[in-house]
This record gives structure tokens, sequence and C-alpha cells, in this order.
């Protein structure tokens, strides 16, 4: 499955699930990512971290270990 992580700049895709347990899944939904949310990936620093997104109307940015917990299509 591709994560987020592996999205290119200007893609918009499509939350299927999350990765992760405990702390790091909590964060991940608190932040707004859930199932079924579109994600526009907006920018990628340099050397590929933080992936800054919008998510339901605002920016975000992630690491790419939180982007790797992300399944998209």
């Amino acid at each position: 499955m591709r994560t987020l992580k592996d999205c290119k700049v200007g893609e918009t895709v499509t939350v299927v699930k999350l990765n992760g347990t405990g702390a790091i899944k909590r964060r991940i939904m608190d932040m707004g990512i859930t199932k079924r949310v579109s994600v526009y990936v907006r920018k990628v620093a340099p050397l590929g971290d933080p992936v800054e997104v919008t998510v339901r109307g605002y920016e975000l940015s992630l690491r790419k270990e939180d982007a790797q917990n992300i399944e998209v299509e």
C-alpha cells in the first residue's frame, strides 16, 4: 500500500488506513487525519522531512515517521 510519505507535491489523496498504535495513532487522529479524509500535499522539504499538507482547510507539517503511518489511495 502507498503511504503519505510516498506522495508527490500537488497530489490530493484520500486516507485509507492509519497504522501505528497507542500515542502515535492518537496524535495523528488529533491532527484531523482520519479515514476517508482528503489530504493535499503542498510541499516537501529538500531532504524529505517534514511534509506540509492541507487537511480539513488548514496547513499541517508532518514528520516522515508520522507520514509513513498513513496509508492513502
